[in-house]
């Protein structure tokens, strides 16, 4: 039998953000069901299921920051050596990726596994909601590894243009984890009695399934292999060069976190009513904002191969052509979302001063939109060219002394409300869109590639 020809997918200039961006897309929005299926389903199971599991899912997704560290890197350091057509260095970086995130999550697996019941009452979980956030929390995270192996294939092969693998596999595990939920909680399972127990192992038996699917298309598509051989002597410099870029982003991603937890103990002062919209107006968004997210993704990988390939003056024009193109929809989708707010809101509620509230807050999200569009396309075009540390210091420095600090002075101080936290968070984002724009049109991102010269 003859082997498959393994096809990297040609990207240059004249690639197209849309083909690459739009499987990114439904990914995305798979992802965001599949993070709160979960929840949804055990709500009409349990009133205390829910709350056991969000707080183990705290802990998931904290865990899920440290893995990020290699999988992100993965994908800016791939699409640079895929522009500059360093092939035979791509097997190296595969398995360098692969392996240290494997060992790194197998550790943590093992001591989540272990300590796990110990978390939940240093948090000062509620007694009564120990055992279930203890199984789940045992459970996922004891198969953690799955999850972490699973991102740096995603990577990989978004790097190499097959964005579609991606959204199929969110697609299938999807299924799967509803379908597994329903047999343990309301189907032919459900005499076990198994509750959260039951969804922890749907969730699992899910993410076992994704990662065998990848693996299996990584075969079939990727030129490339991951071994050992490529860890014989250990290659020290590209470890290097995936911990220098992948800390700094991991660690903005922590700060922004940490920022939001205070942000919201803010809002939480300011009554019910503003924490309740707070919370609505936050999951709205969230699905408003999914293009700009998949277009930063699909301009990140053109940029990462531009780069690669020694032409920035082609990287330098297509990132501000997706610009323009992400900005008017997503100022659009923003415009929209307000026209409609009422609608999208009494999905939630019916109380008349949220209503109210979140129309309002809706509005200044329009302003908020145009920002964080530019932040989106323009930072991740930035890290993919190399140029790490300059976004991740302006964004740890601007979301704590804008978007923190400002919600307090204009939200406590002014007597502002939900309405003055939601302006400081625009004053962020649109502060942060400004200079990161200057900088990419004076060009100093230029230079800073991670592909070594003599290579």
């Amino acid at each position: 039998m003859a082997k498959e020809e393994k096809v990297t997918m040609e990207i240059n200039e004249k690639t197209s953000v849309f083909k690459l961006g739009w499987p990114i897309f439904i990914e995305a929005f798979l992802a965001i069901l599949i993070g709160n299926v979960d929840t949804l389903m055990l709500s009409k199971y349990s009133d205390t299921a829910p709350v056991a599991v969000g707080n183990a899912n705290q802990i998931l997704n904290l865990l899920t920051l440290m893995f990020n560290i290699i999988a992100g890197a993965t994908g800016v350091i791939v699409a640079q050596y895929l522009g500059a057509k360093l092939i035979k260095k791509i097997s190296e970086i595969y398995s360098v990726a692969i392996f240290v995130n494997l060992i790194l999550s197998v550790v943590i697996s093992l001591i989540i596994f272990a300590f796990s019941e110990p978390i939940f009452r240093l948090m000062q979980l509620e007694e009564a909601l120990i055992p279930d956030a203890t199984v789940y929390l045992q459970l996922l995270g004891g198969f953690i590894f799955l999850q972490a192996v699973f991102s740096v294939f995603t990577q990989i092969l978004r790097s190499n243009g097959l964005t579609r693998v991606g959204m199929y596999i969110s697609l299938a595990i999807n299924v799967v984890n509803i379908i597994g939920n329903y047999c343990f909680l309301y189907g032919p399972l459900k005499f076990l009695n198994y509750g959260v127990k039951g969804v922890a192992i749907s969730s699992v038996v899910s993410r076992l399934i994704a990662l065998i699917l990848v693996i299996i298309f990584f075969h079939k598509k990727i030129e490339g292999e991951i071994s050992l051989k490529y860890l014989k002597p250990f290659p020290k410099e590209t470890l290097k060069k995936m911990v220098s870029i992948g800390i700094p982003t991991a660690g903005e991603s922590i700060s922004y976190s940490i920022s939001q937890i205070l942000i919201m103990s803010i809002v939480n002062t300011l009554g019910l009513i503003a924490a309740n919209t707070k919370i609505y107006a936050s999951v709205i968004s969230n699905f408003s904002y999914l293009y700009s997210v998949s277009v930063a993704q699909a301009t990140m990988i053109i940029t990462g191969h531009l780069v690669g390939a020694k032409k920035e003056d082609a990287a330098y024009k297509r990132v501000l052509k997706s610009l323009r193109s992400a900005m008017v929809i997503s100022v659009a989708i923003a415009a929209v979302s307000f026209c409609i707010s009422d609608i999208t809101f009494s999905f939630f509620t019916e109380n008349a001063e949220i209503l109210k509230l979140g129309h309002k807050i809706m509005a200044i999200g329009i302003v908020l939109e145009i920002g964080r569009t530019a932040n989106l396309v323009i930072i991740q075009s930035m890290r993919a060219a190399g140029d790490i540390k300059f976004p991740t210091y302006l964004g740890m420095g601007s979301m704590w002394l804008v978007s923190v600090l400002f919600s307090f002075i204009l939200g406590k101080v002014f007597g502002l409300g939900l309405m003055g936290v939601w302006i400081a968070m625009a004053m962020d984002e649109c502060l942060r869109g400004i200079i990161v724009y200057v900088r990419w049109m004076r060009g100093g991102w230029r230079g800073k590639s991670v592909v070594d010269k003599k290579e």
